[in-house]
């Protein structure tokens, strides 16, 4: 498969700390908003072939077509949120595209030379991460285009595009209890 053919980026993700600060600093500086929070996400799968379960927030808001996401882990399992000695990552974290055909598209990457780091899900979507082995950048998500994903996307675009640049959090959804870290 040629380079581009996952077709348009769909998201730029950035690790923080602080999920309520992190959105009053994309609303503050860039002007990005409404967001849709979700707390308390839990992904199931592998990083780097081990099992593993990751607690989340996460915050999506949209410019033009592109989504933005924000991530605070909250659990020090094993996952792509932190470095290899367990400290948390922060910052710019990963580039995504939507993937009609996850398995398909995976086994691309992997041809392309790109390393699998995190295969997870949830119930309602499936990702996969990539790094570049010779490339210290950022890593690289295919997300599962199932209706849910794109359904939520296109009502996001839509709601930012109509936002009155006042309400920060347009949804503040919380789909479980905390678990300890």
């Amino acid at each position: 498969m040629r380079p581009g053919a996952w077709g348009p980026i769909r998201q730029l993700a950035y690790v923080v700390d602080d999920l309520d600060a992190g959105i009053a600093r994309w609303v503050n500086l860039h002007g990005v908003g409404p967001w849709t929070v979700f707390r308390n996400t839990t992904m199931q799968g592998r990083f780097r072939g081990a099992p593993t379960e990751v607690l989340l927030h996460v915050a999506l808001s949209y410019r033009g077509e592109l989504q933005i996401e924000l991530i605070q882990p909250l659990s020090r399992t094993p996952s792509p949120y932190q470095h290899a000695d367990g400290r948390p990552r922060s910052g710019m974290h990963h580039i995504a595209w939507h993937s009609a055909n996850l398995d398909r598209d995976v086994a691309d990457a992997q041809q392309r030379g790109l390393a699998p780091v995190f295969e997870a899900g949830n119930g309602i979507v499936r990702v996969a991460y990539f790094e570049a082995p010779d490339d210290p950048g950022p890593l690289y998500e295919l997300i599962e285009a199932v209706p849910a994903v794109l359904d939520g996307f296109t009502d996001g675009c839509r709601q930012c595009s109509d936002w009155d640049g006042i309400t920060a959090i347009a949804a503040d959804i919380d789909l479980g209890q905390p678990v300890s870290p």
